[in-house]
Parts: C-alpha cells; structure tokens; sequence
C-alpha cells in the first residue's frame, strides 16, 4: 500500500462514526443485505437512530435501499453499495496508515515490531 501524503484526510467522516463504521462493517458480511431488524439487532440501535444513520448513509450513496413485502408485512433491506463498499476499503487503507503511523511513535527502542504488525497482516490476508 502506498502511503498517502496526509492519510487523516481520508478519514471520512461518513464511515468514522461508530455507529456508521458499525452498519457498513456489518453489511459487509451480508452479500444478501439484511434487514432493517437484523441491522438493528446486529448493531445494537433504536429503531430512530438505525434510521437516521441509514439516511446518512443512503445520501452518501454508500448503501442501496430496497422495500418489500414478506407475505403482507413490509420489509425492509439494505445493502451495501459498489461505491460504498469502494470508499468503505479506501477509508480502512487510510485508518490502517493512521493506526501504524501512531503505532510506530509508540513502539519503545528494543521493540522491532510496530504494535499493529500483526493485525495489519491478519487484515491483508
């Protein structure tokens, strides 16, 4: 990975709230989407603040919103985008930078190893 000239910048601020960086990493793990239920459930929201922060993200483009019916109840279910996902991985690579930039000032003298080198590999494999 290249190193950006100022990675912070890149820490956007639509994928850097926790509850946003909480619903996108989620749907990352759901090729199908999941429910407005299963999203609420998994991330631990209120039906208001599941709402409010999917309209952040539905703005953003960064999800894909579909309506429906199961049997006669309504359904809701969401899905991350092409470009959500494409910006989601551009803002881990910069996270990633952030995180070993700061790791490295902390790593003592007879450390050879930034703190994160291990993590950094697990997420690149």
């Amino acid at each position: 990975m290249s190193k950006r000239e100022n990675p912070y910048a890149e820490l956007k601020q639509i994928f850097h709230e926790p509850n946003r960086l909480a619903i996108i990493s989620a749907l990352c793990n759901a090729d199908d989407g999941l429910t407005f239920v299963e999203l609420k459930d998994e991330c631990n929201l209120t039906d208001g603040n599941l709402s409010r922060h999917l309209k952040a993200l539905e703005l953003a483009k960064a999800i894909r919103i579909k309506k429906s019916f199961a049997g006669s109840r309504p359904q809701t279910t969401i899905f991350l985008s092409d470009r959500g996902r494409d910006r989601f991985i551009e803002y881990l690579q910069a996270l990633e930078e952030v995180l070993n930039k700061a790791a490295e000032s902390l790593t003592t003298a007879d450390k050879t190893e930034p703190v994160l080198s291990a993590w950094s590999r697990t997420v690149r494999a």
